[in-house]
């Protein structure tokens, strides 16, 4: 886990994407976190992609570094928005102060379940790890 947590967050703009109806959307997130030993992420329940993953809470990630080596994150959102979790979140980026508080009614914190990661590059076989 811990080498999925520095890909992203050496490379901080990646694309998530989830379904809606049958149709793919993806967009760009910015936060994860390593909390109680599982990879944490957050939005709002007022976004499309929090109503997504409500109906299927089975997304992907993707990232690329700029040597061209890239990631595929995929697994299962488990929304668990504690006052401890919402916290922790607004320490590990407190620029999310901005938007969220612990108290309020539309922040969002969740972790993947049923975890994988793939690393990827065009001069290497891809390696997948469990988390």
């Amino acid at each position: 886990m811990k080498e999925v947590l520095k890909f992203m967050t050496d490379n901080p703009t990646f694309y998530i994407a989830t379904v809606e109806g049958d149709k793919p959307r993806v967009r760009p997130f910015g936060f994860v976190m390593e909390y109680e030993s599982k990879l944490w992420f957050c939005t709002s329940n007022q976004k499309n992609v929090y109503k997504q993953l409500q109906a299927n809470p089975y997304f992907e990630i993707s990232t690329t570094s700029p040597d061209g080596k890239w990631i595929r994150l995929r697994g299962k959102a488990v929304f668990n928005s504690t006052p401890a979790a919402k916290a922790k979140a607004l320490e590990v980026m407190p620029k999310l102060k901005e938007m969220y508080s612990v108290d309020d009614d539309i922040f969002e914190v969740f972790y993947i379940e049923e975890g994988e990661a793939t690393f990827c590059s065009m001069t290497a076989e891809p390696r997948t790890v469990k988390l």
